[in-house]
């Protein structure tokens, strides 16, 4: 008699809070999501944050910021910040220049942890990498699409840099920051190629090394 193989189950799209939960019932009262945005942009910060669900005031449609419409972003955005303990480090061009965009991420993350109002017991971190952090933390890869409070800090770090970036692209009009924030579309290489890069561009990144500032 033939048997056939059941299917593999579905990968996992949709944040929860199993793991939140699970930390809780061990003993971690106070647990964290942390993530970041902007680590490939040619310009501007990289912005990390911190976030501590309310357990009973969970926002309804948490999802990786990158899959959000930037309207629904907002509006997630300002219930996360209603409803969660929340923190927001940046960190500039100019400290990523000065050290590396991972040690700049990771610093982004500590500070954003330590801003919060309470010490949180356990961290949860999108990617490969935990912050320097006295106390237990897991990294999650992929972690944005499969824990909430990773997915509320994935939120809160995209719109505030989108915000950070629209007002930059106010002050430096010949880039379109606020269209691609920063990052590398052929718009902004041309950009690049016309006028130069601007004080607010990251040195260390390629095609810009070496290139003259437009203080303009």
């Amino acid at each position: 008699m033939s048997r056939i193989a059941a299917a593999p189950p579905a990968p996992q799209t949709t944040p929860d809070f199993k793991r939140e939960r699970a930390l809780m019932r061990d003993g971690y009262a106070i647990v964290a999501g942390v993530d970041e945005a902007g680590r490939g942009p040619l310009a501007g910060p990289v912005v990390a944050s911190a976030v501590v669900l309310n357990p009973r005031r969970i926002p309804k449609g948490l999802a990786d910021s990158k899959l959000l419409a930037a309207a629904r972003r907002e509006e997630l955005f300002e219930e996360i910040l209603a409803t969660a303990d929340v923190a927001v480090c940046s960190m500039s061009a100019a400290a990523i220049d000065a050290t590396d965009i991972r040690k700049a991420t990771l610093e982004a993350m500590r500070r954003s942890l330590s801003g919060l109002a309470a010490r949180p017991d356990y961290i949860l971190v999108d990617g490969r990498d935990l912050p320097r952090w006295e106390g237990p933390g897991q990294a999650v890869i992929k972690g944005d699409m499969l824990v909430c409070s990773i997915a509320a800090a994935s939120i809160v770090a995209k719109v505030t840099r989108d915000r950070l970036m629209s007002r930059l692209g106010a002050a430096y009009p010949d880039y379109g920051f606020e269209k691609h924030a920063g990052y590398g579309t052929p718009a902004h290489r041309a950009a690049l190629a016309a006028v130069g890069p601007c004080p607010f561009h990251r040195f260390t990144f390629s095609p810009l090394g070496g290139a003259a500032v437009n203080e303009e």
